[in-house]
């Protein structure tokens, strides 16, 4: 049980308990001790397996153990039905057929000897020397008394035989469970005729429970006698601590009473200064806040004194310092309890002072004439009104500013519009009564002429607007700048301070009984000449006013905390006004920062509401097409001005607005939808009535042309008096070489160049203008191609036949368009962006349709005579006369070929084509000369087919430019085999 272990007078834990407890264990079987039978039945409650070792008849009785064996070790061993013993435990074991034979030595088992163990024997020698002297000189403990232990061992046995509910430390015969286990009822049970037995077993419990009571009462006196010794010395112990409180109690009362005598003689008089230096520096303090208290009162007269001056920076600060007074060093004063409120709602009146003053500068800057001069309005006034915002962190006057700014830029247009409408005399402003009708009614010029001057207005209007909020971000920015001026100075000062008060010798403060440190006395003693300059400072003048108008430089009525710990400085703003800049500036360096942003901000904002009030100033006056219906020049001149005036507001603002640009791009757009669809109209009608024949060359256009020699593409003036002079010129001279064209072509260079100068002249158009052109340029290709090669011309214009010198002129047309398509190019891609690059594709796919073009007119051209000669040379027969009929035909007609395309194709091209056509009719000759078996063999017939051949040869090589033709006649003969 943990009650007998816990009360047992034997250690333990140690080793040698151990070994003592397997002894006791060991005699407890040989002589146990008999208790009384345990007549009550196994209690129900409480831990199961303290319940299960404890003893008890009911269970115990059918158990079986040890003692219930019969028959003993030796008689187990020996068996009687033997003649002899046994003669060792294997025949004894295992029976006497067991032989014992010799055991074969394993050859994997090493033979162990004495010497094996030499080595384990010299090196543990030492040590058990160093053991064996150990135990000699530390004897062991175990020298505890057996009979102790005996007496301890018995005492523990006669407790376990108490039963474990008696032990638990809830134990309680209150509870039913535990008072029905100690005293069954089936023991108090008198009827049915077992009144005998049931007496008997309740004596025999009542004789258990004594039981128990006695072996608890005998180790309860055992442990109180073994503990006796410990009571005594405890007794003695108390009467020697009264001894020495009596001692101390007396020492005490000596010291306290030498204390009384060195404070009389030495202490009280020095106190007594001191207290007088207290009185006198609490008497100055209570007249410094009296002083401090009549200067507050004249806070209010002060702060309306300087609302009618509109000083509002002056009554802030003024405020400020009055509530942190009151906050501070006038807290709690009765006289002041409504002062700070009324401080309030002042400070609150000031902010809406403030604002309508704000809105009223605004009005007056933004709306006085644009003629003025001056940008600025009242600078002083306004950078006031600013720190005034900034002190009390009114952030929306931005917001103020930017709505005024958007009604005066429409009270300019209207008044511009007014203006204008009042000029014309034309108008008849009664018949129209509203002013934008008015306006639709004016002319291009007229209407330009207005355009220009709002675009004019806006520039100054933006101008003043930048001059204003250039103001105000230099203000936020010296606002900026002081604070982070006060906060370095105010970590130099902390820095400082902290050095001085680790210079600072530390003394011992005594504690006088009054509980003031007599230290701190000097201290204030020391600061009170300081504390009183100060006052007498800022009260100079008690009677007069303590804030005038300088205040706002000078504050007053500060307190010596504020005073020490803000430190203040002044400079010199933008607009000459000193503004003292400290905590009061409850803005943080990042709030700072983003209103500075806002600033530029609302530049760009300026500029953004000047051009969406010039593009509805745009489409009021586009709703009828009017901007549609401007010719090339008026576009140009209006699309100048209106870029001129996105450079001017771009260089004030800083960034370019974008609605006016894409309003000009949406009516460039529509300018060159209108621009192409006029040319390319134009271009249809020239090529419906063109009748394909060779057009004089005015003497402008080969000044066109003469133009762009030197690779630029322009328009040169008309001058009418030199070109009248001239005349025409047949061909069309370009760069050394002569073009024979039609007037058509002509005019589509003009266009084309009208294409180029209309981009340089409008920039933002240039790749819709190379759309348009590369359209153009592929409409004249295909519908050429319609009316010539395709005979379009026989329908359209009424002619009677395509003609040699039709496709000659088509080639060479088309040939000078494809000798500019280079310079076309290179003028677009000088004005393209890098990433617009693939763009000029479109001249490399037009320049393969034109090549293309060429080739089949030239194939169209020895088509024709292809045809010719397999008319004439199928006919052909090897007689006399020579030459025959049929080369004399053929001839003919290369000579009209050459007479129709000499004088309208190079030299060069003609030799390219005839050598085509020589070749079709050597095919053909070859061919006739095959069917008619003529072969070169020197007879009759191959004499006659030589000289027609001859007569061919020399008449060809006889026109002009074909002299030098190599025709190779040779040909014609089939190889001999």
């Amino acid at each position: 049980m943990a009650s007998s272990h816990s009360s047992s007078p034997v250690p333990q834990g140690s080793s040698s308990d151990v070994f003592v407890k397997k002894e006791v264990d060991s005699t407890k079987h040989i002589r146990p001790v008999q208790s009384l039978p345990d007549v009550c039945p196994k209690e129900p409650t409480g831990d199961s397996n303290s319940l299960c070792v404890a003893p008890s008849l009911v269970t115990d009785q059918h158990r079986w153990t040890i003692y219930h064996s019969k028959v003993n070790l030796p008689a187990a061993l020996n068996d009687p039905r033997l003649a002899k013993r046994e003669s060792d435990f294997f025949t004894k074991t295992w029976g006497l057929d067991f032989v014992d034979t010799e055991v074969i030595p394993s050859f994997y088992l090493p033979q162990i000897s004495k010497e094996h163990f030499t080595v384990y024997q010299q090196e543990i020698s030492q040590r058990e020397k160093i053991h064996e002297r150990c135990k000699n000189i530390c004897p062991p403990k175990d020298t505890f008394d057996r009979t102790l232990l005996h007496t301890h061992d018995k005492s523990r046995t006669d407790l376990e035989q108490v039963p474990k509910i008696f032990m638990k430390p809830d134990f309680a015969l209150d509870d039913s469970l535990t008072f029905n286990s100690v005293l069954p009822w089936s023991h108090f049970n008198t009827a049915g005729g077992k009144g005998n037995r049931d007496a008997a077993s309740s004596k025999l419990l009542q004789e258990k429970l004594s039981h128990y009571l006695d072996i608890v009462e005998v180790n309860i006196a055992h442990q109180i006698s073994l503990r006796s010794e410990a009571f005594f010395h405890a007794m003695t112990s108390q009467h020697e601590l009264q001894d020495y409180l009596k001692k101390t109690s007396q020492a005490v009362k000596m010291l306290r009473d030498k204390i009384a005598q060195i404070d009389k003689v030495m202490c009280e008089g020095s106190l007594h200064i001191l207290r007088l230096a207290l009185s006198r520096n609490n008497c100055v303090k209570v007249y410094n806040k009296l002083k401090l208290m009549a200067t507050v009162h004249q806070t209010q007269p002060t702060v309306q004194v300087l609302l009618s001056a509109s000083e509002f920076v002056g009554a802030l600060d003024l405020i400020a310092t009055t509530q942190e007074v009151l906050q501070q060093e006038l807290q709690g004063i009765h006289s002041f309890r409504h002062l700070g409120s009324q401080l309030c709602e002042l400070e609150k009146l000031i902010d809406k002072m403030m604002i309508a003053e704000f809105s009223t500068y605004c009005h007056n800057d933004l709306n006085r004439p644009l003629e003025d001069d001056c940008q600025i309005l009242e600078e002083e006034r306004l950078v006031s009104l600013l720190f005034g915002l900034l002190k009390q962190r009114k952030l929306n006057f931005l917001e103020i500013y930017s709505e005024e700014m958007i009604i005066t830029a429409k009270n300019i247009i209207k008044q511009c519009v007014i203006n204008k409408v009042s000029q014309v005399e034309e108008l008849d402003t009664d018949a129209v009564t509203k002013l934008a009708d008015q306006m639709r009614m004016l002319n291009f010029p007229q209407w330009f002429d207005l355009l220009k001057d709002i675009f004019s207005k806006f520039t100054v209007f933006l101008q003043r607007v930048k001059a204003t909020l250039n103001i105000i971000h230099s203000v936020v920015l010296s606002v900026l700048d002081k604070n982070q001026r006060t906060r370095e100075l105010e970590e130099v000062s902390q820095q400082k301070n902290a050095a001085k008060d680790n210079s600072l010798d530390t003394e011992v403060a005594y504690l006088i009984h009054e509980g003031i440190f007599i230290s701190d006395a000097f201290s204030e003693n020391e600061l009170t000449p300081i504390a009183i300059d100060t006052t007498s400072q800022r009260n100079a003048s008690p009677n007069s006013e303590p804030c005038s108008s300088d205040s706002v430089s000078e504050p007053e009525c500060t307190t010596d905390s504020s005073s020490s710990k803000e430190q203040t400085s002044s400079s010199a703003t933008p607009g000459g006004v000193d503004i003292m800049a400290n905590e009061d500036m409850k803005l943080t360096d990042l709030e700072l920062g983003k209103l500075a942003n806002n600033i530029q901000e609302l530049l760009y904002s300026a500029s953004d509401i000047c051009h969406d009030r010039a593009v509805k100033f745009l489409m009021s006056r586009a709703k009828d097409g009017f901007l549609e219906k401007l010719n090339s020049m008026e576009f140009i001149t209006l699309s100048r001005l209106m870029e001129t005036f996105i450079l001017d507001t771009e260089q004030i603002c800083g960034r370019k607005s974008m609605s006016l640009l894409g309003a000009l791009q949406s009516q460039a757009n529509k300018f060159v939808n209108r621009f192409h669809e006029e040319r390319k109209t134009k271009l249809s009608l020239l090529l419906d009535n063109e009748r394909w024949k060779q057009a004089d060359v005015p003497a402008e256009f080969q000044e066109l042309v003469d133009s762009l020699s030197d690779g630029k593409i322009t328009l040169p003036e008309k001058k009418s008096g030199a070109t009248e002079e001239r005349k025409p010129a047949e061909v069309l001279i370009v760069e050394g070489q002569q073009y024979a064209v039609v007037g058509t072509v002509l005019l589509l260079i003009r266009i084309i160049l009208e294409y180029c100068q209309c981009v340089d002249n409008i920039p933002s158009v240039t790749t819709d203008m190379l759309t348009r052109l590369s359209d153009l340029l592929k409409y004249f290709n295909s519908r050429s191609c319609q009316l010539v090669l395709g005979a379009g011309a026989l329908q359209v214009v009424g002619l009677k036949t395509i003609t040699t010198k039709n496709l000659a002129l088509s080639s060479r047309c088309l040939q000078l368009i494809v000798h500019y398509l280079p310079v076309i190019r290179a003028h677009f891609a000088a004005r393209l962006q890098p990433k617009q690059y693939s763009m000029l594709r479109h001249f490399d796919h037009i320049t393969k349709d034109y090549h293309d073009h060429i080739a089949e007119i030239s194939a169209k051209l020895v088509a024709i005579m292809d045809s010719l000669f397999d008319k004439l040379l199928s006919k052909y027969e090897v007689k006399a006369p020579v030459p025959s009929a049929c080369f004399r035909n053929i001839c003919k007609q290369m000579t009209k070929m050459h007479e129709a395309i000499i004088d309208l194709l190079p030299e060069e091209q003609t030799q390219m084509l005839f050598l085509r056509i020589n070749a079709s009719y050597k095919l053909h000759l070859k061919k006739q000369l095959s069917h008619l078996n003529v072969i070169n063999d020197g007879g009759p017939q191959n004499g006659l087919v030589t000289a027609d051949v001859a007569f061919y040869t020399g008449n060809l090589q006889a026109l002009k430019g074909l002299k030098d033709l190599d025709l190779n006649m040779a040909e014609i003969w089939e190889q001999k085999r």
